[in-house]
């Protein structure tokens, strides 16, 4: 057995009756299914599967952040860090974060939302060691400036046992929004990441989708929801959205449940033209996701449960 092997074995294994720590890293505000990544966070958190430790935003506006506030105060969780990017690629508040914040309590002061990189440090810092999972789902801008920091790779390497990522394209190899957005930061990233990094591409969350007939039904145990009130300003209903983001989510918690298929280790290669490489080798740390059409199925069905599920 390699010794990449033995450290994705170590990322993965369950700690039974031990949530996984989590910091979950996103870009809410540019499409919905961050939204909705949340809301499976919640509930895997209300299930005790997930410890959540913080949210760092890497949309640079801070209703995005708001946005984030409001929705862990609806599942009962007002106190959860949250971080914002400075400096970011998308400053402009898209459809949904600030008309859905303003309907539902928050308590952030959108003047002085602390730094997603202190807040980064900061919960990496008071964990044990090899004890986190990190889930980006948008730019990796946040993660490159924390090994940007004095200190920070070395804090990531001893802190983080697993970085999941939506991002990249693994069957076609066309650019990929993440990717390309911030290119400086995912060519970081991808390149000096130093730990078991699992990437589940643009291809996994477009084969399943997230049906509107659960924003429509599914719901109606609370009068108003945050994640079904974003869904349906985001686009006109009805409509199924791909699932890009839950997907990372429901790994980096379920890594074991047989959800997905995982690549045998490698490399992720960035490149200058914004396309995406994997080159299979028994030393590279990084692993991509795919799917099988009997597990698009299952996907799609967990997904509607969790995102759906009451507090």
């Amino acid at each position: 057995m390699t010794r990449a092997l033995v450290l994705f074995m170590l990322a993965i294994s369950c700690v039974w009756c031990e949530p996984v720590h989590l910091i979950f890293d996103t870009d809410v505000g540019n499409d919905i299914d961050d939204a909705l990544a949340l809301a499976v966070l919640h509930a895997l958190a209300d299930r005790g599967e997930v410890d959540l430790l913080a949210v760092t935003v890497s949309k640079d506006n801070p209703w995005s952040a708001a946005y984030v506030d409001a929705v862990n105060i609806f599942y009962g969780r007002p106190h959860l860090p949250i971080g914002l990017v400075r400096h970011g690629k998308t400053p402009r508040p898209g459809r949904f974060v600030r008309p859905v914040a303003e309907q539902f309590p928050f308590d952030l002061d959108l003047d002085h939302i602390p730094a997603a990189t202190e807040v980064l440090r900061r919960t990496l810092s008071a964990q044990p060691d090899r004890s986190v999972v990190i889930v980006s789902v948008g730019f990796l801008t946040n993660l490159a400036c924390l090994l940007d920091e004095p200190g920070g790779m070395e804090l990531v390497r001893r802190k983080v046992r697993l970085y999941v990522m939506m991002g990249g394209n693994f069957a076609s190899g066309k650019p990929e929004y993440n990717f390309y957005t911030d290119p400086g930061a995912t060519a970081r990233v991808l390149r000096d990441w130093p730990t078991p990094l699992v990437a589940t591409g643009y291809e996994v969350g477009e084969a399943v989708l997230y049906p509107a007939t659960s924003i429509e039904h599914d719901f109606g145990w609370t009068p108003h929801h945050p994640v079904a009130e974003a869904y349906r300003r985001f686009a006109k209903m009805p409509y199924d959205r791909p699932t890009w983001d839950l997907t990372a989510v429901l790994y980096a918690v379920r890594p074991e449940r047989g959800y997905f298929n995982v690549s045998p280790p490698g490399t992720i290669t960035f490149h200058k033209d914004h396309t995406t490489t994997f080159e299979p080798g028994p030393g590279g740390r990084h692993r991509y996701l795919s799917v099988s059409r009997e597990q698009k199925a299952r996907l799609a069905e967990a997904f509607a449960l969790l995102a759906s599920s009451p507090r």
